[in-house]
């Protein structure tokens, strides 16, 4: 039986974090309206799957968590980017479970507005923010251009060969 939990970002989890992008996103700069950031120095949280051995194979101290999801955060004044979300395990609420993880966190801390970019060509990206009450606020046309002269290693063509030009962020107020 498998089962995952959220949990914050530790010191720990930053040589993880770092080649989790790496693989993920090409690098760990994320960059978003001009702005370069290293995601894994961002705060945030990881989704853990908990790995239940069988009877004979381990005692329960021997547990291990397999990694399978991970948001990161830029922290602004009463605002918060969600700078990346990645879930390995689609389907099983992992991305929307962080996302809570991180919404909660932001009333908590009296943050006001969630926001976030992403580019023209993610299409499930739009679907999945629009669902759980994300809106578009604003399309920075041709913004990936500027993006570009910062970190060389964004694509042309992006998702179903879509060419990739625009940010478009979404928000939602809490």
């Amino acid at each position: 039986m498998t089962d995952f939990n959220i949990r914050p970002l530790e010191r720990s989890d930053r040589e993880w974090v770092a080649h989790f992008l790496d693989e993920r996103w090409g690098t760990t700069q994320i960059v978003s309206r001009g702005k370069a950031v290293y995601g894994h120095l961002l705060p945030g949280f990881m989704a853990e799957r908990n790995m239940t051995p069988a009877e004979d194979d381990a005692e329960p101290e021997e547990v291990e968590a397999e990694n399978i999801g991970l948001i990161t955060v830029h922290i602004g004044d009463r605002e918060c980017e969600i700078t990346t979300l990645n879930s390995l395990s689609e389907s099983i609420g992992v991305g929307t479970a962080l996302v809570e993880a991180v919404e909660n966190w932001a009333r908590e801390a009296g943050i006001e507005r969630l926001w976030l970019v992403t580019t023209n060509d993610n299409l499930a990206a739009l679907k999945f923010w629009q669902k759980r009450g994300y809106e578009l606020v604003t399309v920075h046309r041709n913004a990936i251009a500027d993006a570009r002269r910062i970190k060389p290693q964004i694509p042309i063509t992006g998702l179903d060969g879509i060419t990739i030009r625009d940010e478009i962020e979404l928000e939602k107020r809490i």
